[in-house]
């Protein structure tokens, strides 16, 4: 059962050690998962997940509303009700998120010989980061979980942090996940001395905890003998400490749907209520006058008459006459209103509206001025990013600093010409990296290529003087 706490309070290192000093550890794990699920930061993630997937979730939630003569509100079941949810939250956080991390990261000491740093992390480390960041950016934070060999991104929606309450560190862990809600939960509690696996199981009087591996170190030494068994000679744990490490989306420590939330929701109504009065409004009416005697179904044979034949006989002796009217669903309001607030999403947000640059040809000064809001909130994101990777360094003992080229539209012919005239002044390693068309892992390989040209054609000119002489 879970402790008896309240279910919305933060839980601390410091509140699971005083759990397993009081032999309350399994009691402790499903009160932190209750009490992260329903606080808000996790609440915020599935939000923002939702947002992410264009699912707006104000306009799935609404409903249309009419009040009854007692002035008691009911649904109206006769109107349109279309949901346009538009995409512009994972259009601007992909935008922020590619634009540092597009082409992947590099690291201060990768020359011609290679990323040594790069090829600790492994081939998939550059992918792995990307999903890494780009959780941070939209649930605020995000955890990173190096096994060993790769790196995993923990999400706040399966992850409750434990942080120490003096230091602020990231002491422990318990990550959550369930195929489905009438499935069995998997948790994993990590600690410094290693990790701890179980298993719900619905015992009729609420869930607890089944034992499925007791607390294993981190890192394993396997030896393999001549005939292919293999044996685990060695264990061991981290010299820096827990292998999980968190990465801000910004140093706001918050998700960007706060602040952003509002001016999707508004121009996604602003979306959905034009689309409903296109619906509900009637194109071409008639109101016929001193015709009263004619029953509903005459007015709908009369009018069926006029939509067919495009003729119809009223009584003129008797003054009846039809007059035709239309109807046309207010547009340039509403447009210039959608306008002014998808410029206002891309301001607040930071991000780049790329109509701005396609009018003409840009020189570039122009797209570097469009380009200044982006990068200045890129330089907050790779600030978090930047810590979040030294971090993990740090655990593998590995003194280094990613660099980031970032993803953008460019006058290359521009950027060419300058280093051009650069080059007299620069090695060609600096000369490659400069080049907007060249990405940072082509830079080794063009350099072991050239340098491998260069001494081949030495080689030969050596061998040729040789039997010259």
């Amino acid at each position: 059962m879970p402790e008896p706490s309240s279910r919305r309070t933060m839980r601390t290192w410091q509140d699971f050690e005083r759990a397993v000093a009081g032999g309350r550890r399994e009691a402790f794990v499903l009160g932190a998962i209750d009490a992260h699920v329903h606080g808000p930061l996790c609440r915020t993630a599935l939000d923002a997940d939702e947002y992410d997937h264009q699912r707006n979730v104000t306009i799935n939630r609404y409903v249309q509303t009419i009040f009854t003569l007692t002035g008691s509100p009911v649904e109206d079941f006769t109107a349109s009700n279309a949901k346009v949810a538009s995409n512009f939250f994972n259009r601007l956080n992909t935008q922020r998120c590619m634009y540092s991390l597009g082409n992947g990261v590099t690291f201060a000491s990768a020359g011609a010989d290679g990323d040594a740093t790069k090829q600790a992390l492994g081939p998939r480390f550059d992918h792995d980061l990307r999903d890494w960041a780009y959780a941070a950016l939209i649930h605020g934070v995000a955890f990173g979980y190096w096994s060993g060999t790769r790196l995993y991104a923990f999400e706040v929606t399966e992850f409750v942090p434990l942080w120490d309450e003096v230091t602020g560190a990231l002491r422990g862990g318990i990550r959550f996940w369930r195929l489905d809600a009438d499935r069995p939960m998997t948790v994993t509690l990590y600690t410094e001395d290693g990790y701890v696996t179980w298993v719900t199981e619905d015992t009729g009087h609420g869930a607890v905890l089944r034992m499925v591996q007791d607390l294993t170190p981190y890192r394993t030494q396997v030896a393999t003998y001549p005939d292919g068994t293999q044996e685990v000679v060695g264990e061991g744990n981290w010299d820096a400490g827990l292998p999980i490490v968190p990465m801000w989306g910004s140093r706001l420590h918050q998700s960007t749907l706060v602040g952003m939330r509002q001016a999707i929701d508004s121009y996604d109504l602003i979306q959905s209520g034009f689309a409903n009065d296109l619906t509900d409004v009637s194109q071409v009416y008639w109101i016929v006058e001193n015709c009263g005697g004619m029953s509903d179904a005459d007015l709908a044979r009369f009018r069926d008459r006029l939509k067919v034949l495009h003729i119809a006989n009223a009584d003129t002796d008797q003054g009846g006459k039809v007059t035709p009217y239309s109807q046309e669903v207010p547009y340039q309001a509403r447009q210039a209103y959608l306008d002014g607030i998808e410029t206002r999403i891309y301001r607040d947000f930071g991000g780049l509206d790329v109509t701005a640059l396609s009018a003409a040809s840009k020189t570039a000064t122009e797209i570097e001025a469009a380009y200044q809001p982006l990068d200045e909130n890129a330089s907050d994101f790779e600030y978090q990013v930047e810590q979040a990777i030294q971090r993990l360094l740090a655990l593998l003992g590995i003194e280094d600093s990613p660099e980031f080229k970032r993803q953008r539209v460019t006058n290359q012919l521009e950027q060419v010409q300058m280093v051009a005239q650069e080059a007299q002044w620069l090695d060609r390693e600096t000369v490659l990296r400069k080049l907007p068309n060249v990405s940072p892992d082509e830079v080794a390989e063009i350099l072991a290529r050239s340098d491998g040209d260069d001494a081949e054609r030495f080689g030969v000119l050596g061998g040729d003087g040789a039997e010259a002489e």
